[in-house]
């Protein structure tokens, strides 16, 4: 180590591999392919190691294999994509036509298609931020692939018997044979560098995943393309179609998208009613208002958490089609994607609301608002980047009978899931500003929050700045722990805020498409603490613990916006 990296901190150090490997990504985007044990692919793969994301655990370990890691990002790629020789990032092109099956990884919504059996196509809509996750992640699950290399040959590059006997096992899979699973771990360990039972525990998590092959398989294929390659028998590739390499950045999807939800305003005589936009999820907005109402002679609990307890359970998909469809007959319009966004959208005639069909807690703001004629448009989460280019052509004009015409937007409501860098899962975030990694660009906002019911609750409140990271996959403790405790003084961490607020302040201070006095509210839940040993997003989602916040967050927003008078 020469002496001027010796003078560094660990956490310049770490943001200045998160800048190479973005570097290095933009590249081989451009370049349009690489492989990724080859010189390009490499540098990749040392930048990663020196970050040493939070993520990703044991990533650094030449022999112990990260498991839950590679539990996330397989739940984040398409089924079987560690079969797959080439793997191509695409634009939308057509392949949503074709006889291909579509693949859509459970935590992500992205079109991948299987070609054939040795090439995976994946279709990238949502911006930049979305085709960098993706790299990290195969990035990542390559490192871990050379480690399955490594402990299933012996040093002269031969099979070693723990190897061999997988390769059984899964032939047996194969063909429908049964074997001894319990054995199986015992090869399995070896292999992964685990022990017994942490072999058994992510074998587990593993079965209990949606969309993601059994860990046997999942082992056996990494580390059989890893051996073909280190034996010169097939190199693997990654490329980007010349398409999406046009298209990236232009806004295409986001314009599509964006006049999709304007027309369907235009067709239902709203577009020049008192706008409230939220981005949130399409669940939460739709309960607080009809479940009540809509499930008062299904369920026996009449405590509005305790059902929207019951609706987040998996099991109760009858009761959440009941609240749907409650809703789509009071006021409630559901715009289906056909952009490729993948971000839904639901329209709300609050004309349409009565006391008799509306959450208890919201029937007394409702009655005294302002506006009879409020239409709340609830958007589904955005992805990094992609907030950007969907809410800047949002707030566009648009043109009605051949004359531009203006959103009448009242409010911007930007609910989220976010780590936290002081306290504990869903503790609530309410951001005084946002702060955009590796750049100089910071977003003050005035936020009209108002934490009032939140405040009645055991959930712990943190105010404060915001970073908005270019990639949550990419962060370690060192990096966190500089902007929580340096000056920037940071309560969490999200990958929206900056983007968001970016096209907020284009609209309002320099296109004046939307009023300078638009109200901003915005609240994260804490979905995880990487500062925690244990609490990353890798260590599993909130689950029933997420319900609390997600619905204060929400109606609060809702209360303030039936409140608010019309600026």
């Amino acid at each position: 180590m020469n002496s001027v990296t010796s003078k560094l901190s660990k956490a310049q150090i770490s943001r200045a591999a998160i800048e190479r490997l973005y570097i290095a990504m933009r590249h081989l985007f451009i370049r349009g392919s690489y492989k990724p044990l080859g010189v390009s692919g490499e540098a990749m793969i040392r930048s990663l190691l020196e970050l040493n994301p939070e993520i990703y655990g044991l990533i650094t370990d030449p022999e112990k294999l990260e498991l839950s890691g590679l539990n996330y990002i397989f739940q984040r790629l398409p089924q079987g994509i560690e079969e797959c020789t080439y793997i191509k990032l695409i634009s939308r092109e057509g392949f949503e036509n074709s006889p291909s099956e579509v693949l859509v990884p459970a935590k992500r919504r992205r079109n991948c298609y299987r070609i054939d059996q040795e090439q995976m196509f994946i279709e990238m809509t949502r911006g930049r931020s979305d085709i960098y996750d993706v790299l990290t992640h195969l990035t990542f699950m390559f490192i871990e692939a050379e480690k399955i290399r490594r402990n299933a040959l012996d040093q002269k590059g031969r099979p070693k018997r723990d190897w061999l006997k997988l390769q059984e096992i899964i032939e047996k899979m194969d063909n429908g044979e049964a074997f001894n699973p319990q054995i199986g771990f015992t090869y399995l360990s070896s292999l992964v560098g685990r022990t017994y039972e942490e072999t058994i525990n992510a074998y587990e998590n593993f079965e209990s995943s949606e969309k993601v092959n059994n860990l046997f398989k999942i082992i056996y294929w990494l580390g059989t393309k890893s051996i073909n390659e280190y034996l010169d028998k097939e190199d693997r590739e990654i490329s980007f179609s010349s398409t999406l390499r046009e298209k990236i950045g232009l806004h295409i999807f986001g314009t599509q998208w964006a006049t999709g939800i304007k027309n369907a305003l235009i067709k239902s005589s709203l577009i020049n009613r008192p706008i409230h936009i939220i981005s949130a999820n399409l669940h939460s907005v739709m309960n607080s208002i009809y479940a009540s109402e809509a499930l008062k002679t299904k369920t026996k609990s009449k405590e509005f958490f305790e059902i929207a307890e019951l609706l987040s359970e998996s099991s109760n998909e009858s009761l959440r089609n009941s609240v749907k469809q409650h809703a789509l007959k009071n006021g409630m319009l559901e715009i289906q994607d056909s952009s490729g966004v993948n971000i839904g959208c639901q329209i709300f005639d609050c004309n349409l609301l009565s006391e008799k069909n509306i959450h208890p807690d919201l029937k007394d703001c409702y009655n005294n608002r302002s506006s009879k004629n409020t239409v709340i448009i609830v958007l589904d989460y955005a992805f990094g980047e992609q907030a950007f280019e969907l809410m800047d052509e949002l707030l566009k004009p648009y043109i009605l009978d051949n004359k531009k015409s203006y959103l009448n937007v009242q409010s911007i409501n930007i609910m989220g899931k976010a780590g936290i860098l002081e306290g504990i899962k869903g503790d609530i975030m309410i951001p005084t500003s946002h702060i955009f990694e590796g750049s100089a660009d910071n977003y003050p906002i005035e936020n009209k929050f108002d934490d009032t019911i939140i405040k009645d609750s055991h959930l712990n409140i943190y105010r404060g700045p915001m970073i908005t990271v270019l990639g949550t996959s990419l962060q370690n403790k060192d990096v966190l722990r500089y902007f929580h405790r340096s000056s920037w003084s940071c309560i969490g961490l999200e990958m929206e805020g900056a983007h968001y607020q970016k096209a907020i302040q284009a609209a309002s201070k320099i296109r004046d498409s939307i009023s300078e006095n638009v109200h901003l509210r915005y609240a994260y839940y804490a979905s995880d603490n990487p500062l925690e040993t244990g609490s990353t997003l890798a260590s599993g989602g909130l689950g029933i613990g997420g319900v609390l916040p997600t619905y204060l967050i929400t109606l609060s927003m809702l209360q303030s916006i039936f409140n608010q008078e019309i600026i």
